[in-house]
Order: C-alpha cells, then structure tokens, then sequence
C-alpha cells in the first residue's frame, strides 16, 4: 500500500461509517437555517410556533452531538489504527534489513520516519479526510439550497469557487515539496540531538558544551527557515480564502439587502441565504487545510515507502538446506566492505577447518581481520557463495534464523538494552528460569557483582548499560550468549575490559562450558587462547600462523612477538606471568 487511499481502504467499514455519521451532522446542520427561515417568515407574518422551531433546533443539536462524537471515533480512530500498523510495518522491516544498511542511514534520519513522518501520515487519514468529506457534501447541498432560494443571489456566492480551485491546485504543489525538504531538515535535527545526547559524556570530557550548543543551534534555525518557507505559502491560503469569503458576504449582503427591501425575497429567506453563505466559510477554509494536510501526508507517506522499498542483502534461500553439525569449514574466503571498493580486501584466500566440538583461538595486530571473519559464520556480512560451510552446508543455503539460533555470539562492543540485568541476560532465551540467568551469570563471572547491587538482578542498567562497568557489560554479554546453549560460540575480545586475575577465573568456567561445543574465540592478551586446541594468526586479512601455543612460540613469529611484549609488559607492571 504505497498510497493513502490504500491504507483507507483497509479500514474501509470504519471509514464508511465515519462518513455516514458525517453526512447526518452536516444534513442536521444544513436542516437548522430553513427552521430559523421558517420561524422568521411566521413571526413576520403574525403566526406562532416560534416553541416548537426551538424545540426542533435543540433536537438538531442533540442528533449533531451524538454524530460528531460517531464520525470522531470512527475516523480519527481508523487514522490512529492506520498509524500503529504502518509504524509496526516500518519497525518489521528494519529488523529484516541488513547490516549495511544501518552503515549508510543515520538513526536521526529512521527516528523521524517513525515518528514525525508516521504523524503527517496519521493526520493525513484523519483529519484531512475529513477536511475533504466535509465540503464535498455540505458545498453542493448548500448551494442547491441557496439556488431553491434565489439564483441570482447564488450566483453571486460562487464566484470565487472557480478561483479558489486554481490557487488550491497551485498551493498543494509548492507545498508537497517543501513539506518534504522540511521532514529532511527534521532528520538532520533529530540526528544531531541523538548523536549529541549518545556522547554527552565525550562533549563534557572535552568542554564542549558551547561548541556543540552552537552546532546545534546553526542545525536548528536551518529547521526553522525551512519550516518558514512552508508557513510563507501556506500564511497567504487560508486569509486569501476568508478575503473572498468576506468579498462574497459584502456583495450578497448589498444584492441581497435590495432585494428584501423591494420584497423580491422574505427576510426569512434572505437570513436562511445568509446562513448558509456562512456555512460554506468552513468548507472553504477546509479544502485549504485539507490541501495543507493532505499533501503533508503524501509527501510523508513517500518518505516512509522509499525506505519500506529498500531490501534486505541477506535473506534465507527459498529452500534452506537442514543444520547437520557445529564444524566450521572456510574455503578460500576473500572479502571486502561495499562501502570500502578500491581498498585493500579485508580478508584474503583464508581457508580454515573447525572440527566440532574444538576450541579455536583467532588473534592478531588491529585491522587483520579477526572480526570481519567471525562476522561471516552468522552472516552479518555475506560471504561468497560457497565459502563457509557449517555441517558441509554453506551457510548461505541454511535458514538465517535458525543459523544464528544456533551461534552464541558476543561482539567486541556489547550492547546492553535499557532494562534490567535479568532482562539483558535472557534477551535471547525469555522464557529461561532465574536459576538459569544465575547459573549463566556465575559462569560469566558476574553473579558476585549483581547480588551486591541493591537490586540485584532487577537493577535496570540505563542506556546502553551506562549503570555498569565496561568489564561489567562484557560479561552480562557472555552470561546472555551462553544461557541460550548454543552449539556454536564466537567470542570477539569479551574479556578486554578485565583484569587478568579475574579473566583466568573466567576462562577457567568457560573451559569447562566450550566442551563439546565449537567455540572460537578472538583476543589480544594471549592468556585468553593460549589452552585453545589451535590457534590461528591473522595479518592484513591473510592466515599467517597456525598451531597451539607451544607450536607458535617456537616458530618465532607474530605470535612469539606479541606473547613476548604481553610478558615485558607484565613484568612491568608486577603481575605474575
């Protein structure tokens, strides 16, 4: 459903209804100025029944009360229906889009389709139905009355209608494309205040309050004069639209007036003429904001499809071939980031088995490529066709989710959720019992620190887990990814923010939990693979060593080189090594 009309239709019975609970407001309020006309012609011709007019108006209103409350449910019920079902699409689909996606988007940019966009595109359906609706019935019906009454005097109301239609089709351009200059000017602010309020903690670092404040206020009043390019057009609509009203009343008034005067009309008739005269004011004035509301609303609704239009890279096949194994197989895999054509490959011809059930430390300076070959297994970033099987299948054949179901994976930087540190240990297994999330914990080596909280498991960790320690946050992330049991885990650098004594403690329990499942694990202090069944070391995307600790210490390489200086540097620093 690209277009507004396709979302309506979806709520076709509410919006049906809506309208006919429209059509019985206008219809009660068109009825009130012939009674008011009735009522004056009797007074002015000596005869009662002024009572039951009253009494007939006030019956009017009740119906008009009881319907405006139907068409408000009913129609600003559907728009906010439609509203939470495009938002749930939009939030679906980015859970479906790739990795590299997010490297090209800005979160300020997807933040304002799913708020201010879904908004235009919620208000669109609502009220600028409505503002439709409205003149579409109550125009005609009040001009066919008004010509029942006098069609000279009728003739002269609609004069400007003509003219109107011109500018509205003229104004709805201009502002279809300057709504949608103003939401992108809106991405860039909301961009700003994220990206600013993320790294508060860097701006106070570096005293750079007025520095950011003046950034943000360049990137706000370039907002603000957007937005004033946008009110200067739609400013000029609606006086232009009560200037021709108002043209319009003066002359009905002087035509009219002369006309009661020499008895060609009652003044009954002329006050009924008047009133609907006046009535036609609001439909007027509405078709100006229904052009206002309705063109906001398209050009949101052509913002949110354009990114709805974007497809996934990585997908499951069609077919998916069955899991039958943990092992670990990597053919001549070579790979670069799309966003890095040109440069250097950041993997290249590696070739790796894995045998189930084994340990794999993965090390090596900054830059080799330790990462980027973790992230091929789950498929983060795809690999060529045939590059990396697990269980003899390449990955790429298996189904994704149960693919990753079956990885734990801890990244290099963990993400905690804003919630409690029960909740971000069970994020991948909700339904796990507390002594599972504590025995998970314990194994991570993090119980001991969460029970001496004041919350203990309950304490909710703020954003990011801003409440913990960088060592905190790594190990609530391995206590997450092994309370899912997975047969594969990938650990990428999870004990960096540890200090050794407690690292050893830690890898003494997770020596014990890798038996028997595949388990690779990347590091910088070799003391964390040093017990690993193989050791592979990587340099500018390319496998260089292999073999266990001893092995590599006497080939005298990159290997022996690093266990060397992490040895110097011990001894500096008193630690046992």
């Amino acid at each position: 459903m690209d277009r507004l009309s396709g979302w309506l239709w979806r709520y076709r019975g509410r919006v049906f209804l809506g309208f006919l609970s429209l059509l019985v407001v206008d219809g009660a309020g068109l009825l009130v100025p012939l009674v008011i006309r009735s009522a004056i012609n009797r007074l002015a011709k000596g005869e009662g029944g002024v009572l039951t007019s009253g009494l007939y108006i006030v019956a009017l209103a009740a119906i008009v009360m009881l319907f405006r409350f139907l068409w408000r449910f009913f129609l600003i019920g559907s728009a906010r229906q439609i509203e939470r079902d495009l938002r749930s699409k939009l939030y679906g689909h980015l859970l479906r889009l790739s990795a590299s996606f997010y490297n090209e988007h800005k979160t300020g940019d997807l933040m304002a389709h799913a708020t201010n966009d879904i908004d235009a595109v919620s208000r669109a359906c609502g009220f600028g139905v409505l503002t439709i609706a409205d003149p579409i019935f109550m125009i005609p019906v009040a001009i066919g009355i008004m010509l029942s009454i006098d069609p000279r005097l009728t003739l002269y109301a609609i004069i400007p209608l003509p003219i109107l239609t011109l500018f509205m089709l003229g104004f709805g351009k201009v502002i279809h494309h300057r709504f949608e200059v103003v939401q992108e000017a809106f991405s860039g602010l909301m961009e700003k205040v994220r990206e600013y309020v993320a790294g508060i903690r860097v701006v106070k670092s570096f005293v750079q309050e007025e520095g950011t404040q003046r950034d943000f206020a360049a990137t706000n009043s370039e907002f603000i004069d957007k937005n004033m390019a946008l009110v200067r057009v739609w400013g000029m609509f609606e006086p232009l639209i009560e200037l021709l009203g108002g043209a319009t009343m003066a002359i009905v008034l002087w035509a009219g007036g002369i006309r009661v005067i020499r008895g060609s009309i009652s003044l009954g008739d002329f006050v009924a003429f008047s009133q609907y005269l006046m009535m036609l004011t609001w439909p007027m004035i509405s078709l100006g904001w229904a052009v206002n509301i309705i063109q906001r609303g398209r050009a949101s609704l052509e913002r949110i499809n354009r990114l709805l239009e974007a497809t996934p890279e990585i997908v499951s096949p069609v077919h998916p071939r069955p899991l039958k194994g943990a092992r670990i197989e990597i053919n001549g895999l070579s790979f670069t980031y799309p966003s890095e054509s040109g440069r250097a490959a950041a993997l290249s011809n590696v070739n790796l088995d894995i045998e189930e059930g084994t340990t794999l430390g993965l090390v090596g300076l900054t830059g080799a490529g330790k990462s980027t070959l973790v992230r091929m297994i789950p498929r983060i970033f795809d690999p060529p066709p045939g590059s990396v099987r697990i269980g003899g299948e390449d990955v790429r054949d298996l189904d994704l989710a149960k693919l990753r179901g079956m990885i734990g994976f801890v990244p290099q930087d963990p993400f905690l959720f804003s919630a409690t540190i029960s909740e971000n240990i069970a994020f991948g297994n909700p339904s796990a019992s507390r002594e599972q999330i504590e025995e998970a914990a314990r194994q991570a080596g993090i119980h001991d620190e969460i029970v001496a909280f004041q919350k203990g498991y309950d304490t909710r960790v703020g954003e990011r887990g801003i409440a913990l320690s960088g060592g905190q946050k790594q190990r609530v992330a391995i206590a997450r990814a092994l309370l899912i049991d997975a047969r594969i885990l990938i650990f990428d650098d999870p004990l960096s923010a540890v200090d050794a004594e407690r690292e050893e403690f830690i890898l003494r329990n997770l020596r014990e939990f890798f038996r028997g499942r595949t388990s690779i694990v990347i590091a910088h202090r070799l003391s964390a693979v040093m017990h690993a069944d193989r050791i592979v070391v990587l340099d500018k995307g390319r496998i260089v060593e292999r073999g266990t600790h001893a092995q590599l210490l006497a080939e005298g390489g990159i290997y022996r080189r690093i266990w060397e200086l992490q040895q110097a540097e011990k001894e500096v620093n008193g630690e046992p090594a």
